[in-house]
């Protein structure tokens, strides 16, 4: 073989082994990368991934029972009152949440939402939400939970066992008779630190006054289409856009002792037309626990407006026992959920087109000590809770963006990629082995014969 048929030979096996690297590679940094949330169109609601399928009963006897931290997906229709059952255990306060989503083209009326209590098995309730359209009376999500409070001295919801969790559909007559789904989730607090004395009565005041606009500039970040796609965000004036009849979710870590403060300002259209829209746009704000804090709505006619929520009070243990429910549902730290719906009456004067809004975030005061015992789980804010809300990933993309989760963002079991990835280093290194070799079939110097070389760091 001549000297350019042999270069030739020498190049070919170089450019493949560059290809093959090159495969590798990109294989490998779509593995690492975080999980991208799936977009959702406008009125369409990102469900939990792992949220399992649960039918409501129509007897509570014959309720499926929930279990706790996993998420459920189940629907109602008009007038119906559906059972689920949870297992309390005897001194931890609990939670069971419900968020109704009405189909987007669907007509709601004033009034129309959903109730879900806790109940005893005898029928003795232990707490009732509610949660309703109000004026803003176009379909969105809309969450509510129920629960149960551990106070010293009282009598009622206080033992542990079988509780029954009734959620009830209220629809005018009006109103579209579209069945509605449901997410569902049973979450218990963690049990406070032995020996910790806590307050027992509701906080006299706390800081009251609204919070100065953020200056600085603004960074655009996504918001989600559901609580478990909401984009984390920190303090900060954030730019997205929103379509008529969608919903975009965020959420803010908040700490024990940490107030929360936020904005949301629609920009003008660009549309000539000045039609007056009633509760245009609303804002709203939902504990860690997905019970609804507060929320704040706004007229438009086309030109800049925007709506606040009202100052709220600290984040503490004692606020659950406030017969507010802004204030006792700042109950305990954890991820706060901030979701902006856009009414699809803005369609007909402003047409489709997604119309930027800000959404300014402000947690004042430096974070206090838990009073749990252990791991806070969602009822806590971790340093990488912090650092997730700094790169705004949602949780689902966190959770995939640790060491070793490419694999789960990729579709490809992690024995699957390291055994591809031997595969392809073994491969490489029999081709620079083969280039490295003479024409006579003898190893070159320094390169054993059946190849010297060691695995490349990291597989």
């Amino acid at each position: 073989m001549g000297e350019d048929d042999e270069g030739k030979r020498v190049n070919r096996q170089r450019n493949r082994g560059r290809v093959t690297a090159a495969a590798l590679a990109a294989m490998c940094a779509a593995a690492v990368l975080p999980g991208q949330a799936h977009a959702a169109g406008p009125g369409m609601y990102a469900f939990d991934p792992d949220a399992k399928n649960v039918q409501g009963a129509v007897t509570n006897v014959e309720a499926s029972t929930l279990d706790e931290g996993t998420p459920y997906r189940s629907s109602i229709k008009p007038g119906e009152k559906l059972y689920y059952r949870v297992t309390l255990d005897e001194d931890s306060a609990a939670y069971v949440s419900a968020v109704a989503v009405p189909s987007g083209s669907g007509a709601v009326s004033y009034g129309d939402g959903i109730t879900i209590s806790l109940r005893e098995t005898d029928d003795t309730q232990c707490s009732t939400g509610r949660a309703s359209f109000g004026s803003g009376a176009y379909a969105r999500p809309i969450s509510a939970y129920a629960f149960r409070t551990v106070k010293e001295g009282s009598s009622t919801c206080q033992e542990g066992g079988p509780y029954d969790v009734l959620v009830e559909r209220e629809s005018k007559a009006t109103s579209s008779p579209e069945t509605w789904d449901l997410e569902l989730r049973f979450l218990q607090e963690p049990k406070l630190k032995s020996g910790t004395s806590m307050p027992t009565e509701a906080p006299e005041s706390w800081p009251s006054a609204s919070a100065k606009p953020l200056t600085g500039n603004q960074q655009k970040r996504s918001g989600g289409s559901g609580f478990s796609q909401a984009t984390s965000l920190e303090n900060g004036r954030w730019q997205d856009k929103v379509a008529p009849g969608q919903t975009r979710f965020f959420r803010v870590p908040v700490d024990w002792g940490q107030q929360i403060h936020a904005t949301a300002a629609l920009s003008n259209s660009t549309s000539a037309k000045r039609d007056f829209v009633g509760s245009a746009l609303t804002l709203s704000l939902a504990n860690p626990a997905q019970g609804p804090v507060s929320d704040a709505s706004l007229s438009y006619s086309g030109g800049p407006a925007s709506a606040s929520l009202r100052p709220l009070p600290l984040v503490a243990y004692r606020n659950r026992f406030d017969s507010s429910s802004q204030v006792n549902a700042m109950r305990f730290a954890g991820w706060y959920y901030l979701s902006v719906s856009l009414s699809p009456k803005l369609k007909e004067s402003y047409g489709a087109e997604p119309i930027p809004f800000e959404l300014s975030v402000q947690v004042k005061n430096k974070a206090g000590d838990s009073p749990y015992e252990g791991d806070a789980g969602v009822f806590g804010v971790t340093d990488q809770d912090r650092e997730v809300a700094r790169k705004g990933q949602n949780a689902e993309q966190a959770a995939k963006s640790g060491p070793m989760t490419v694999v789960a963002a990729a579709g490809i079991g992690t024995g699957s990629v390291l055994v591809l990835g031997l595969g392809v280093w073994t491969l490489l290194a029999r081709r620079r082995a083969t280039a490295a070799a003479p024409v006579g079939g003898q190893p070159a110097a320094g390169h054993p014969a059946g190849g010297g070389h060691q695995p490349p760091q990291g597989w």
